[in-house]
């Protein structure tokens, strides 16, 4: 509705703001996220809920989750899919363990640049997560030959280990990713759920029997409600070979009656089905 002076991505700062400091006056809210200061989920955290509230770095994603059962945070910040390398294992994998309700999700473009202290050709090791090299595969294969890759658990994590301090590195090149319109999906995890407010998401974990069919019978279930798909991952299940878990999200709050509906169907073809969260459907991407 705005017809300006002021452009849209000013109100939304100051919107932003605004409401961080409406969380303060209530009480203050704690926000875990994988650390350190800095990091890509810290900067989604402050793109969605504004610098006023405390934020919490931890070393892990599965720290993020953890900290929100436990109630040391409100609400945790984890990245769960990336336009380019997929799913992304840590935050999946702690979906299957944890009793936290996904309430929110962030869309936010990724831009990754080479820092070093050094020149480019003299760099020797290259540090970050393992789903940033897959994001700049082409790039660092095409640029680098000798140069050895190390996996660490944050690109914060990664300048802390080539730097001692936090601004010791100058960019060497920038925006290195293969794809310009790199996204990555981050989710907001709580103890309960959003609200329904008519354009949202539901994201359910399921299991089915090792037998021909069972998965495209759930698929079938969505399919016969006319409700849309967004997404759908797999991990191992861990405990018996051959066995998968599915991620699956879809268009629809779980109250609704054709949502229920599906999801009593669908349950008779699983071994187990649980609703992780029914949470507002981003359509912006931030950044």
């Amino acid at each position: 509705m705005n017809k300006g002076p002021l452009p849209d991505r000013c109100l939304t700062a100051i919107w932003r703001e605004m409401m961080s400091g409406s969380f303060v006056l209530e009480r203050p809210l704690r926000i875990g996220y994988l650390g350190p200061e800095g990091s890509f989920s810290h900067t989604a955290g402050m793109l969605k809920f504004g610098q006023s509230v405390e934020y919490e770095p931890l070393a892990d994603i599965r720290s993020v989750f953890d900290e929100v059962s436990k109630g040391h945070c409100d609400l945790g910040v984890a990245p769960i899919e990336n336009t380019t390398g997929g799913g992304v294992i840590e935050t999946l994998d702690a979906l299957v363990d944890s009793n936290v309700k996904i309430c929110s999700e962030v869309l936010m473009a990724i831009h990754h640049d080479l820092m070093a202290n050094c020149s480019l050709e003299e760099i020797e090791k290259i540090y970050s997560k393992p789903e940033v090299f897959a994001q700049c595969r082409n790039w660092l294969s095409a640029t680098f030959d000798q140069a050895r890759t190390i996996s660490v658990a944050s690109t914060a994590k990664a300048a802390q280990i080539a730097a001692a301090e936090l601004y010791g590195l100058r960019v060497v090149c920038e925006n290195v990713e293969d794809l310009a319109n790199n996204v990555t999906r981050f989710l907001v995890v709580a103890r309960d759920d959003a609200r329904p407010t008519g354009s949202d998401k539901t994201s359910i974990l399921f299991s089915t029997a090792h037998k021909a069919g069972a998965l495209a019978d759930v698929l079938d279930v969505f399919k016969k409600f006319e409700i849309n798909l967004t997404n759908i991952e797999s991990r191992p299940s861990r405990k018996r070979e051959w066995e998968y878990y599915f991620f699956m999200d879809f268009l629809g709050y779980r109250t609704e009656e054709k949502v229920q509906k599906a999801l009593r169907q669908a349950r008779k073809h699983c071994l187990q089905l649980s609703v992780l969260g029914s949470f507002p459907r981003a359509t912006e991407i931030i950044g």
